[in-house]
């Protein structure tokens, strides 16, 4: 039997550093285009569409580092806590950059330890993952202080998540790790951080992550 991946800190940074420009790159390179399209297009109607598509990729790019800088991020020194009522501005934010996917916040305002924050983050993050035709994501929270727990329902079309990233959630996956893959590998490192541990359950177009 293979033994569970544990990435060193440096490997572990430099994946998450290439998952974050893995998200932010296409609205960028819109921005890029856009401006491009600005610069040669003399006609008004094109020009009002270059600019639409610059404020709308601006938008997409900023919501994605402001969700990333607390998902992956610092977020303050050590021992910090966070509003959750922050984490859900932000959440917002990065599921409504897809036009397919909706969030639904369910929980009370609470300061909690940034480990915990940054965990739920990421599997807000990972609903949406499990949701490739769109559908609507559901972030629960439920208690409060060290008793808190979480429950991200994914609720769509043909929602799963792969094997690959339930492993790697669980904590007991083996193989090779890259961009792609960091996200569920990152989270299990969190939940572990915080004292808790992630189970996923799934049924017909459901995919449920709670975290206790």
């Amino acid at each position: 039997m293979s033994e569970p991946i544990v990435l060193g800190d440096l490997d572990l940074t430099a994946l998450v550093s290439s998952r974050i420009c893995h998200d932010i790159i296409n609205p960028v390179s819109a921005i890029s285009n856009g401006l491009e399209m600005l610069a040669d297009e003399p006609d008004d109607e094109m020009r009002a569409a270059a600019m639409d598509l610059i404020l709308k990729s601006a938008s997409q790019a900023s919501a994605k580092l402001q969700f990333a800088r607390i998902a992956f991020g610092a977020a303050g020194s050590a021992g910090a806590e966070i509003d959750t009522r922050d984490a859900e501005k932000v959440a917002q934010g990065f599921v409504n950059t897809s036009e397919k996917h909706e969030l639904v916040w369910d929980g009370p305002a609470l300061i909690l330890p940034k480990n915990k924050v940054k965990l739920l983050l990421n599997l807000v993050g990972l609903g949406v993952v499990a949701l490739p035709r769109g559908g609507t994501v559901r972030a629960l929270i439920a208690g409060e202080g060290s008793d808190v727990s979480f429950a991200v329902k994914a609720t769509g079309k043909a929602a799963r998540l792969s094997e690959q990233v339930t492993a790697l959630l669980g904590g007991n996956a083996a193989g090779e790790v890259d961009a792609h893959s960091i996200q569920p590998y990152y989270a299990a490192r969190v939940a572990e951080a915080s004292g808790m541990t992630v189970t996923i359950s799934s049924g017909e177009d459901e995919v449920v992550i709670q975290a206790r």
